[in-house]
């Protein structure tokens, strides 16, 4: 195989095995689910054989119909994307192994259209990874987005309605960010990635290039649900089924952060959005809001699952601050965290999803005595929990600790204080599910009567806890063998 299809393959893979997961499943329900663990299976390889052939700061550009860019489209593998490819096809390999009822409160039967919709979500997610053209990222956020929307509706009536809200709310955000590539079009009469971004230092001072940014930004914020823009994600990730959840909090929202990073430094460029148009700046301060919001309303949740879909609102806030520094340092950091918070909130929820499946218990202060119930999940549970909070040596610590010290080296203090202050606000929530789960006992039959969620779930979850703790071990290499350049080569040193 050629490496140059390489870029073609990623998102075609899944696009294929979620057709075949839901033909193959009208047959046999459980076929189905087989389908789509070979389906994302040869997705994950072959984002690591990208990320392989790119991680020395090459890329690999596939025409296709073999019309040349600008004027046609063009997949692009680089090591950005490719670090995203690994990231979401990683994830989704977990949410298809993760067995359907403890991660889709669905019965076998109706896991034929379930499958198919996580293969499809991961093909929109895959394609805006890939994609070199705006527009064509634009129908790819459009892929995925609908499959998002069915997937939250599976978690029942009032996942129906967060889900068509989450609709509402994400058309405009598709709609704005749809106007902006309208916008760049209009300016250069290009819609190729690098070619718009030659074109564009000769218009800097026009006021529809502006115009341009400011909307693409706010779309994507919407997709990333960066503060205030997130309104749609707490109900969208409480009541959706748990891996569905997990892979919203994971991957797809960080498909939006991806995005806001390849076209504000990569189309528009880094002096374009601190110097002449002030996104960069926005993005620390909408970030630092995020972050104290999200941890204070998380602290108020007495369910975990939306506890944890506050915690992602804070912990999307840490990202954008990363972003918004334009500092490779800080950049490092929030491509860093992107990675860890994928590993830590799918952890999170598939143990949500287990606890759920074996008690029917959601409710923080229920989970008493689930400690010496479920010892290996809750110990899973308590890694990426720390790692959330940023104890050494998890991973979480590390991602934290960089964004501080690019705060620091940037001169921004107030968002290096507000990081370490979430620390101390996400000890505050996580402490008190630790608490239940380990110092306190219940007469309550349905906790008695608890056992571990099966090989496959503590498997699922052990695996991820391990994760964190290897990243974290093993950063140095991880930072400077592959993050520090790939953000040195967005930024400039």
């Amino acid at each position: 195989m050629s490496p140059t299809v390489l870029p073609l393959l990623l998102p075609v893979t899944a696009l294929v095995a979620a057709m075949c997961s839901g033909l193959v499943g009208l047959w046999r329900a459980t076929a189905a689910r087989v389908v789509a663990l070979v389906g994302v299976a040869a997705v994950l390889a072959l984002a690591l054989a990208g990320i392989a052939a790119v991680g020395g700061g090459d890329s690999i550009h596939h025409e296709i119909g073999g019309w040349p860019p600008p004027i046609g489209i063009e997949y692009v593998l680089d090591p950005l994307s490719a670090f995203m490819a690994v990231v979401v096809s990683g994830i989704g390999l977990f949410a298809v192994v993760f067995p359907a009822r403890a991660g889709f409160a669905l019965v076998p039967g109706r896991a034929v259209p379930m499958y198919a919709l996580v293969l499809l979500l991961l093909a929109g997610l895959l394609g805006v990874a890939v994609s070199g053209d705006l527009f064509h990222l634009f129908v790819f956020l459009e892929i995925y987005a609908i499959a998002s929307y069915a997937l939250v509706a599976l978690g029942g009536d009032r996942a129906v309605y967060a889900s068509f809200r989450y609709l509402l709310i994400g058309t405009v955000g598709s709609g704005l960010y749809l106007l902006g590539v309208g916008f760049i079009y209009f300016s250069t009469g290009s819609l190729n990635m690098a070619d718009v971004a030659g074109l564009l230092p000769a218009l800097g001072d026009s006021p529809t290039v502006a115009g341009a940014a400011v909307l693409i930004t706010v779309g994507l914020g919407i997709k990333m649900a960066l503060f205030p823009l997130h309104v749609w994600l707490p109900d969208a990730h409480a009541t959706a089924p748990p891996a569905v959840a997990a892979l919203l909090a994971a991957v797809q929202v960080k498909i939006g952060a991806y995005a806001l990073v390849r076209i504000l430094y990569g189309v528009f460029g880094p002096a374009y959005v601190t110097e002449q148009v002030p996104i960069a700046s926005a993005l620390v301060w909408f970030g630092a809001a995020g972050i104290l919001v999200g941890s204070v309303m998380a602290i108020a949740q007495r369910d975990v699952k939306r506890m944890l879909a506050y915690s992602t609102v804070a912990q999307l806030g840490i990202i954008g601050v990363g972003i918004g520094l334009a500092s490779p340092l800080a950049l490092t950091a929030a491509l860093f965290h992107v990675l860890n918070h994928a590993v830590m909130k799918s952890c999170l929820f598939f143990v949500a999803g287990g606890i759920y499946a074996q008690t029917g218990i959601k409710e923080i202060p229920r989970f008493a005595g689930l400690g010496r119930r479920m010892p290996l999940t809750m110990a899973a549970f308590t890694v990426a929990a720390l790692s959330m909070v940023g104890i050494p040596p998890t991973a979480g610590f590390f991602s934290k600790l960089y964004l501080v010290l690019g705060s620091v080296e940037a001169g921004a203090w107030v968002p290096a204080v507000v990081i370490v202050g979430s620390s101390l606000l996400t000890a505050a929530y996580f402490l008190r599910v630790l608490e239940n789960i380990y110092a306190r006992t219940t007469t309550e039959a349905v906790v008695d009567r608890a056992r571990e969620p099966g090989a496959v779930v503590v498997g699922t979850v052990a695996v991820l806890g391990v994760t964190l703790l290897v990243t974290g071990v093993a950063n140095v290499a991880l930072v400077e063998g592959f993050l520090e350049p790939l953000a040195v080569s967005l930024l400039g040193p």
